[in-house]
């Protein structure tokens, strides 16, 4: 993170918004990594891990103030993600026989829980010690269609293991579908240092979700051997991405749903390296899904933190995460939470160098 970004005034993220306040949050552990949180959308604002050579170097994509975030045309950087994470077809689910009508923000479906979803709501925000930040949020019964008064908590923190970790919890007092996750975006090389295709990646999945051209799933899970899907073994991100493959040319590269092969929160379950920082990011999660992005959708039209454009492909995302579309697909594992039931998950990314 270059000097400018570090002196970024708090001042700059202190704004009313639908009647509460914004702010800028900094947790930093014992060595010396630093994030910085803005209950805006609860999002992560900047993330500085040191690289190969010990220099501090941020790899999430942000803005330098409140209204970066606000006027964005990607309304989703850094951001918690709800009450439903992924796409909705059609944006219409049913629970016990009545159907739902979500507002449809990705035509003909709906993404990330509607037109407004928890990245544009303010979240009361309480920061309990140098490393932890806890944000909670009333999501009403009927708020962008879905049932339900839902209580939402997270607890985003950095770990002395620099560990950036988040954990979910909701309660609810009407049966309703829940997938919450953040949706970080990562350059490990730096923000505004080019595109992500030298990263490597591997993902820890055998199978993958394919969708249709509207990126629904098809309600198949499918073998990810012999396709550019096949992250098992250490691979860039560029090295397949222009594969004459449906698939990518729907998605317009990587955005799908990985299933993940089975794991625990003591297992990575994907590991991305940056080629020029030497940056290593392992993913941790109890979640059974992730969907793996490759900035398809960036267009430049948006100038970050260190006043680089979001070119095409300049940051990916791994969002941990039940499977899209799971309301309308009881094959795969539920997203229900009924009263009475605490929904909780827990997913981590941790940082280190390969020299």
């Amino acid at each position: 993170m270059t000097d400018s970004t570090q002196q970024t005034p708090t001042s700059a993220f202190e704004k009313t918004i639908d009647g509460k306040q914004t702010h800028l949050y900094t947790l930093k552990n014992k060595n010396g990594v630093i994030a910085t949180f803005t209950n805006y959308g609860g999002r992560i604002v900047s993330l500085l891990v040191p690289d190969k050579n010990g220099k501090l170097t941020d790899v999430v994509l942000g803005f330098e103030s409140v209204e970066g975030f606000e006027k964005s045309t990607e309304p989703y950087y850094g951001a918690t993600i709800g009450r439903y994470g992924n796409r909705i077809a059609k944006g219409k689910f049913k629970i016990d026989g009545k159907e739902y009508q979500s507002s449809i923000n990705n035509p003909p479906n709906t993404l990330h829980g509607g037109k407004n979803g928890y990245q544009s709501v303010v979240w009361d925000a309480k920061q309990i010690d140098s490393t932890t930040l806890e944000l909670t949020y009333l999501s009403k019964d009927m708020e962008e269609g879905f049932p339900g008064n839902l209580n939402v908590k997270v607890i985003y923190s950095l770990t002395d293991n620099n560990e950036f970790k988040a954990v979910y919890e909701a309660t609810t007092d009407k049966k309703t579908v829940v997938n919450l996750t953040n949706h970080a975006f990562f350059n490990l090389n730096g923000e505004g240092s080019g595109n992500i295709l030298e990263h490597l990646v591997q993902i820890d999945a055998d199978n993958y979700v394919p969708v249709d051209s509207t990126l629904i799933p098809t309600g198949k899970i499918e073998s990810v051997k012999g396709t550019p899907f096949d992250f098992t073994k250490p691979t860039t991100i560029g090295q397949r991405i222009n594969d004459n493959n449906v698939q990518l040319k729907d998605g317009k590269g990587y955005d799908h749903n990985f299933v993940l092969n089975k794991h625990d929160i003591n297992t990575p379950i994907a590991t991305v390296i940056g080629d020029k920082s030497g940056i290593k990011m392992e993913v941790f999660t109890e979640e059974p899904g992730l969907q793996f992005y490759s900035g398809n959708f960036m267009q430049a039209k948006n100038a970050m933190k260190r006043g680089i454009k979001d070119e095409f492909r300049t940051s990916f995302a791994m969002e941990t995460q039940h499977y899209p579309d799971s309301p309308n697909q009881p094959q795969f594992p539920s997203t229900e939470l009924k009263p009475g039931q605490t929904y909780k998950t827990q997913s981590l990314y941790k940082f280190s160098v390969v020299k």
